[in-house]
């Protein structure tokens, strides 16, 4: 691991990356870095029509989140102060081979990689995976009217990308643990012990570096 902490969790909508942030972060004094979701103009537009927006919907998620990760490299990470993230920028490229047509995704992929390549890097991985119903349910609860016009076919094979992703990250990453949560059999929101259990895993792999401390 890095000298500092660098905390990313990631998984399919809904699936509970925020509250897992926010509990980690303040377990750990860590700062949260949350991406930007509901101030996407494209958003519901999307959702209702995936081909005609997808492409300004990725974008912005894109640039938003590029701008993100540069400020927290220059006013956290390079001033020693951890930092817990709700996703991985790495998730933009997952969501645009799922929805942008060849001919956008070559763009798009040559600007992401453009924006990326000398971005900070997390140095552990928390990946959150369950069921398609959990998801759903999950989804529900947290009641984002932009979130409902979603298509079940739509969300499984996002899960199903996500698996498939998180697969050839350990493999090309293997230097970067990944903590993989089952969404199913733990609820971290709703059950403290379930949560301990993840705090627990997480102290396990900073601790295998000495030079870590709080900040």
């Amino acid at each position: 691991m890095a000298e500092v902490p660098f905390i990313a969790i990631e998984g399919p909508i809904g699936i509970g990356k925020t509250s897992l942030a926010q509990k980690l972060s303040v377990h750990f004094d860590y700062h949260l870095l949350k991406e930007i979701v509901e101030e996407n103009p494209f958003l519901g537009k999307f959702y209702e029509d995936i081909d005609e927006w997808s492409f300004q919907t990725e974008m912005f998620f894109l640039c938003n989140r590029y701008k993100q990760l540069e400020d927290i490299e220059h006013k956290y990470l390079k001033q020693n102060k951890a930092v817990i993230a709700d996703y991985h920028i790495s998730k933009n490229m997952i969501f645009a081979k799922r929805t942008l047509h060849q001919d956008k995704f070559d763009k798009y992929e040559q600007i992401y990689h453009i924006l990326t390549k000398d971005m900070p890097v997390p140095n552990m991985m928390i990946y959150l995976h369950a069921s398609l119903d959990t998801i759903w349910e999950r989804i529900k609860q947290r009641g984002r009217d932009i979130e409902q016009n979603m298509k079940s076919s739509y969300l499984a094979q996002l899960a199903q990308d996500y698996t498939d992703y998180m697969d050839e990250f350990e493999i090309l990453h293997p230097e970067i643990p990944v903590i993989r949560i089952d969404g199913d059999k733990l609820d971290f929101v709703k059950h403290q012990d379930d949560l301990n259990a993840i705090i627990k895993q997480v102290e396990r792999h900073l601790h295998g570096n000495q030079a870590i401390s709080k900040h």
